[in-house]
């Protein structure tokens, strides 16, 4: 048995909490909001986030960082990523041992166009960063929590703290594999989700599966352009951080992006659609992100800028769609 610290308990935090408790772990789950934390502590249920999921007894659920922080052997981020940087200054003060600190946030820094591990590696002590791990995949928390088969991918510093991770989730139902390259797992996860709104964007305007299957396919060709720019292994998203979340998130109903991209599709704006999700759709950040650092790095991202302009300009999805329909012919050789 583990003793496991879940910051953050949306979907994704009681999800594992309900996983790791399963797997005999002792676990508390820290709830930012007061309110929130109370009715958690009531009800035990969140029907926002994860309707008809029971958060077990035995899981403590507690509005206090430094009770939750307390003598844990690891930390679990399940944070909406431009929140880590902000609960990492706060948890670096209060962390006991050598915890390993897990991030399941999937994105990129607007500011700093930083990767969610090397926000940790900036905001928490030395001695833990070596212990910092990003854990990614086709993983949604309604069907986690319902014990559907589900398989993730691990990446961090050294082999022997991943293993440690993989060793923690496993079970029947939770498949973990450990990987090398922590840029990689970490990009996959974080560009997918633009991917996934331009998907959405392909449903609210009608179309149909041959655009869709052209879209997933031209969009892995720009995440491994710019994955292999900023140092990852473009085999890195052959696999399940990559292609995998790619596929699961174009299509399932689930997604919070492709819903978000679906609604634009349809004629709404994206403020309108934003405001009245309870979930963090986190490629519309991204978007900003990726937009950047496609620019920075001259890297040729033609879905991600026409994506970028949708949501940012207003620029008409099927504007957007002729647009990328009627470039400059050229060679399919993933350029």
């Amino acid at each position: 048995m583990s003793r496991v610290s879940i910051l953050g308990a949306g979907g994704w935090g009681i999800a594992l909490s309900v996983l790791l408790n399963h797997n005999q772990h002792q676990v508390s789950l820290w709830e930012f909001d007061k309110d929130d934390f109370q009715m958690l502590s009531k009800k035990r249920e969140r029907k926002d986030k994860l309707p008809k999921v029971k958060i077990p007894q035995s899981v403590k659920i507690t509005n206090e960082l430094k009770e939750a922080l307390s003598n844990q052997e690891y930390i679990c981020l399940a944070l909406p990523s431009h929140t880590v940087r902000g609960v990492a200054k706060k948890i670096a003060p209060l962390l006991y041992g050598n915890p390993i600190v897990i991030n399941l946030a999937k994105g990129i820094e607007n500011k700093t166009l930083c990767r969610m591990s090397e926000v940790l590696v900036g905001e928490l002590p030395k001695k833990i960063r070596p212990n910092i791990t990003t854990l990614s995949g086709p993983s949604h928390a309604e069907e986690v929590s319902r014990k559907v088969p589900t398989t993730v991918v691990v990446a961090g510093f050294n082999d022997k703290t991943t293993e440690k991770v993989q060793k923690l989730f496993m079970n029947e139902f939770f498949r973990v594999y450990t990987h090398h390259d922590l840029i990689g797992v970490e990009l996959g996860g974080s560009l997918k989700n633009i991917i996934a709104i331009a998907s959405g964007i392909c449903d609210g305007l009608g179309l149909g599966d041959n655009t869709k299957g052209a879209l997933i396919s031209r969009g892995l060709a720009e995440m491994i352009r710019l994955g292999e720019k900023l140092g990852a292994d473009a085999k890195t998203f052959a696999g399940l951080s990559g292609v995998g979340d790619l596929i699961t998130t174009c299509f399932s109903k689930y997604s919070r992006n492709r819903y978000v991209g679906e609604e634009i599709g349809k004629g709404r704006k994206l403020k309108d659609v934003l405001s009245k999700m309870s979930m963090v759709a986190e490629g519309v950040k991204t978007t900003r992100s990726a937009y950047r650092l496609s620019r920075k790095h001259k890297v040729e991202m033609p879905i991600t800028h026409k994506v970028y302009q949708v949501l940012f300009e207003d620029k008409p999805p099927k504007l957007g769609l002729m647009e990328l329909m009627t470039r400059q012919p050229k060679s399919e050789i993933w350029n």
